[in-house]
């Protein structure tokens, strides 16, 4: 019976693969239409929705909640973030430890390394990979992109990779993510990191996970104790989130009235791939991976970024967290940019400039080696 529901759920899968190809063939030579702007779309339910000032900038930050821009022709190819055209600027480093076990469960639990030259102890800084939790791994360009900079900079940095939804429903995937810094702080000595300096950095389903170690520092119910060192704290200190979806349970109804495609609440999404059944028949289980169920005034401080033009995952996700974590907390440890034109990822997240300003977060958070 297992073996015909793990095939089911494989070929669901490929299925999902296969069609995104296609819309990503079919739309390559089309000239988009003007972009639609929904307006701001109130959803019952929401547990905690404040209207706070938003920082949005492509390189300034004026103060209003953005209203996101969609461009016609639909969802961006694939569910990997970056687009058509992009090219990410991919690591030259070479980790210290590659293909490192941080649990023993899978064989997806493994993370890759990187020191900067010098004496420790250096922060860390934990980045994870998109790809809809279906797809990536910690060697990808995405996954790998900023490394450069980051050890220049004198931060460690752990690629990890984690279990993906056809393999294990989540939450799966983000107690793989709280067993990854658990180990890194189990072997702080050995590989000169700071235990007390942890920060996670993420895009798209990479960024739902960061914002998850950044939000559910005692949540029992993700921790995943049992994939080893028990002892260890899974808090981390400083969280960058790119573009990562939050609330599954609205991202159809924030995509309504734009060119956008609402298909989130189907059977074969990505989000309902990862809870095993269509997001609406089972809220339960959204609410358990969304990064607002655990939100409160002693959370690691954030940096959210989101592209006006993304298709994938609504710009109203990040502002409904960012919205969340300044009515617990404040805004002085909390940051939303806004990045006009972009979509989901792509060359205006990666460039010097907004390096920049990534560096300088984790500066201000985890102070430098």
């Amino acid at each position: 019976m297992n073996d015909r529901i793990m095939l089911k759920r494989r070929l669901a899968m490929l299925s999902l693969v296969f069609t995104l190809a296609v819309v990503a063939l079919a739309g390559c030579g089309a000239t988009p239409a003007s972009p639609t702007a929904p307006s701001a779309v109130p959803v019952e339910g929401t547990m905690i929705a404040p209207t706070a000032e938003v920082s949005v900038a492509t390189t300034e930050q004026p103060s209003s909640t953005p209203a996101a821009q969609m461009p016609s022709g639909g969802r961006p190819a694939g569910v990997m973030p970056g687009g058509p055209g992009s090219s990410m600027p991919a690591t030259t480093a070479t980790p210290i430890v590659k293909d490192a076990a941080y649990a023993n469960i899978s064989t997806a639990q493994q993370l890759d390394l990187y020191v900067p030259e010098g004496e420790g102890p250096f922060p860390v800084i934990v980045t994870i990979h998109g790809g809809g939790f279906m797809l990536g791994d910690k060697a990808d360009a995405m996954a790998t992109t900023g490394i450069d900079q980051l050890l220049e900079a004198g931060y460690a940095v752990a690629s990890i990779n984690y279990r993906l939804s056809s393999e294990a429903l989540a939450p799966a995937q983000i107690q793989d993510a709280k067993a990854a810094v658990r180990w890194l702080r189990a072997n702080a000595v050995t590989y000169q990191l700071d235990p007390e300096r942890v920060g996670a950095w993420g895009a798209s389903a990479g960024g739902n996970l960061a914002a998850l170690l950044g939000t559910s520092c005692d949540a029992a119910a993700l921790e995943g104790a049992e994939l080893g060192n028990a002892d260890q704290s899974s808090c981390v200190q400083a969280v960058v989130d790119w573009f990562g979806p939050t609330d599954f349970l609205q991202m159809d109804t924030q995509f309504a009235g734009t060119s956008c495609p609402q298909t989130h609440d189907e059977a074969n999404s990505p989000e309902s791939q990862l809870l095993g059944a269509p997001i609406q028949s089972v809220p339960e289980q959204a609410q358990l991976v969304n990064p607002l169920t655990y939100i409160d005034a002693n959370d690691a401080p954030f940096l959210i970024q989101h592209g006006t033009a993304d298709c994938n995952v609504p710009p109203q996700q990040s502002v409904l967290l960012y919205d969340a974590l300044v009515a617990a907390q404040g805004d002085e440890n909390v940051t939303f940019i806004s990045i006009e034109g972009a979509g989901h990822g792509g060359e205006q997240f990666f460039d010097a400039a907004n390096f920049q300003v990534v560096l300088d977060f984790f500066a201000k958070h985890l102070g430098r080696s």
